[in-house]
C-alpha cells in the first residue's frame, strides 16, 4: 500500500501546469502531421492522440515539414483520424528506475509487463535519450571480469566498463551466450535488453535460459518484434538509461543486449519514414549517428561510481560480417566475439571462432604467465586450421613438420575445453589453470612457443590423426609432407 500511495505522490507532483495542444491534419502510413502545436514542439517530444470513444496514442516529434510537425507511434493508430486532439506531453521522456526493479520484466516506457505487480518508482529521473559521459571524466577500464564461459574468460578476457559485440547469423547461439553469461557472470547487477525478440522466445529465454538464479540480480526490458519501431528503439535507450541508475549506485553492472541490429533496423524504418535518403544497404546516416550515441553510453563511471560491461549482439545478415551495421559497430566497440555458423553445424556450442575474434584489452590485463598459455594455444589452434583439409583428407603425413605435429596432438583437448554446456561454470582462475594442464605447461614457468614439449612415449601412425595420449613425432629431416600418390592426384587436379 505505501508503494502505491509513494507512486501516486511522485506521478502527482510530476503533473505540468498548463497542456499545448494541437490537431491532425495529415495521416500517411505510420506518419502522422500535427498542426497549431508545432511552434512548441522539438524533435523528441511526446504527444498524446485523443482518438476516438477517447482512445490515447503516445507518439513522438521525428521531423518537420510546410509548418507541421511529424509525429510516430508508440501503437496502433486505430481509432485516429483527421482533427483528432494532439496533446504534447513529455518533452524529455524519463523514468524512475529503483533498486526494487531487479526481478522485473519491464517495457519500452518502463512499466511492468510480467504481472506481478506496480514498480516502486525512485526519487531521480533518468534521461532516456541521455548523452554519453564525458570522456575526462570517466574511469579507465578496471580489472578482469568473469563471465563465466571458458572461451571468453581466456582466449577474450573481458575487463570491467569494456564493450564487446557478439556477431552472429540467426541460429547460431547469440542468445544462448548471453544467458550463459547473466547466469555466471560475477557482476552485481544484469541488464537485459530484448530488442525485436521473437514474442514466444520472450519466456523462454526468462525461465530456462536466464533461470530463477540469473533473474533474481537482472533486470530485463522487453520490446518484441511485433511492436512500432519506436517501442523497438525505446527499449534499446532505457535498457542504457537503468544500467546507467545501476552504476550510479557504485554497482559493477553487466548490460546485455540483443541485438544492436534490431536497433538499427528500427531507427531506418523512422528515418524513411520522416523522409531522410537511404545511404548503405536501405540504411540512413542517422542510424550510424545513432550508432555511437547508443553504445558510448556503456562504459566506466565516473570516480566513485561503478562502470557498466556492454555486451552487445549484432544480427550479422546473410552470415556477412561486413555489412554495414556489423562493420560501424565493430570500429566503436573495445573487441568482437564471432560466433561461426560452420563450428556450431559440427556441435560444439558456444561456437566462438577464437581466430576471428578480439578483445582490445588483452594482453594488459593479464600476465606474462597468461599471455603465453593463451597465445600458444592460439598458435595450435592456428596451425591446425590452416593444414585442416589436408589433415581430414588423410593428405599429410605425421613426422613431417614438427609444428604441425603437436597442433594434431593437442587440437581435440583444446576443442573439448572450448565446449560448453549452459549450465556449467567455470572461473577464471580455473579456467587459466585447466588450458595450461591441457597444453603440458608448468605453472610460473614461461616457455619458448617455437619449442614443442617432448613427444609422450610410444609409436606414432605414419599419418592421420595421433591416438589418445600419444604425442608428436619428431621430424625426419627432409622426407615430403605429402605423399607421392597424393602429389600426383594433387598434380592432376591442376592440370600439371
Amino acid at each position: 500500500m505505501k508503494r502505491l500511495s509513494d507512486n501516486i505522490c511522485n506521478e502527482i507532483g510530476r503533473l505540468p501546469d498548463h497542456v499545448v495542444y494541437g490537431s491532425v491534419s495529415s495521416i500517411v502510413g505510420m506518419l502522422i502531421e500535427i498542426e497549431g502545436a508545432e511552434s512548441a514542439l522539438t524533435i523528441g517530444d511526446r504527444c498524446r492522440l485523443i482518438g476516438r470513444e477517447g482512445r490515447e496514442v503516445v507518439c513522438e516529434v521525428v521531423g518537420f515539414r510546410n509548418n507541421s510537425a511529424q509525429l510516430m507511434p508508440f501503437g496502433s493508430l486505430d481509432g485516429i483520424g483527421l482533427g483528432c486532439r494532439a496533446e504534447l506531453s513529455l518533452s524529455n521522456p524519463v523514468i524512475f528506475p529503483d533498486d526494487s526493479w531487479k526481478g522485473r520484466v519491464i517495457n519500452a516506457f518502463g512499466e511492468p509487463v510480467d504481472g506481478k505487480g506496480p514498480l516502486q518508482s525512485g526519487p531521480v529521473a533518468y534521461r532516456v535519450h541521455a548523452r554519453p559521459p564525458n570522456s575526462h571524466s570517466r574511469q579507465r577500464v578496471g580489472g578482469k571480469l568473469d563471465l563465466g564461459v571458458r572461451a571468453l574468460n581466456t582466449f577474450l578476457t573481458c575487463c570491467k566498463g569494456q564493450r564487446m559485440g557478439i556477431f552472429s547469423g540467426s541460429g547460431v547461439g547469440k542468445s544462448t551466450v548471453m544467458s550463459m553469461m547473466a547466469r555466471n557472470t560475477d557482476a552485481e547487477v544484469s541488464v537485459i535488453g530484448l530488442i525485436g525478440e521473437r514474442g514466444r522466445e520472450t519466456r523462454e529465454f526468462i525461465e530456462d535460459d536466464l533461470g530463477d538464479e540469473g533473474m533474481a540480480r537482472s533486470v530485463v526490458i522487453v520490446a518484441t518484434s511485433d511492436e512500432p519501431p519506436l517501442m523497438r528503439r525505446q527499449a534499446a535507450y532505457v535498457t542504457m538509461a537503468v544500467s546507467e541508475y545501476f552504476r550510479d549506485q557504485g554497482a559493477e553492472v553487466l548490460c546485455l543486449m540483443d541485438s544492436v541490429t534490431r536497433f538499427a533496423m528500427a531507427q531506418r524504418e523512422i528515418s524513411l519514414s520522416a523522409g531522410e535518403p537511404p545511404a548503405s544497404k536501405g540504411y540512413t546516416p542517422s542510424v550510424f549517428a545513432e550508432l555511437p550515441r547508443l553504445l558510448e553510453r556503456a562504459g566506466p563511471g565516473a570516480p566513485g561510481e561503478g562502470s557498466i560491461t556492454g555486451l552487445f549482439t549484432v544480427l550479422v545478415e546473410g552470415d556477412d560480417h561486413n555489412e554495414p551495421v556489423a562493420d560501424a559497430v565493430r570500429g566503436i566497440l573495445d573487441g568482437h566475439v564471432v560466433l561461426d555458423r560452420a563450428i556450431a553445424e559440427r556441435g560444439r556450442y558456444p561456437a566462438i571462432n577464437i581466430l576471428r575474434s578480439v578483445s582490445r584489452t588483452m594482453p594488459d590485463c593479464n600476465t606474462d604467465e597468461e599471455n603465453e598459455v593463451v597465445s600458444r594455444a592460439r598458435k595450435l589452434l592456428a596451425t591446425y586450421e590452416d593444414m585442416a583439409e589436408l589433415i581430414r583428407l588423410g593428405a599429410y603425413r605425421r613426422g613431417s613438420d614438427a609444428g604441425i605435429d603437436e597442433a594434431i596432438h593437442y587440437y581435440p583437448a583444446i576443442e573439448e575445453f572450448l565446449a560448453q554446456t549452459i549450465d556449467q561454470q567455470t572461473s577464471l582462475e580455473a579456467c587459466y589453470e585447466r588450458l595450461r594442464e591441457i597444453l603440458d605447461m608448468t605453472p610460473g614457468e614461461l616457455q619458448d612457443q617455437t619449442s614443442p614439449p617432448p613427444a609422450a612415449p610410444g609409436p606414432a601412425p605414419e599419418q592421420g590423426f595421433a591416438p589418445p595420449g600419444a604425442g608428436p613425432a619428431p621430424a625426419t629431416p627432409g622426407e615430403p609432407t605429402l605423399s607421392p600418390d597424393t602429389l600426383s592426384q594433387l598434380n592432376s587436379l591442376n592440370g600439371s
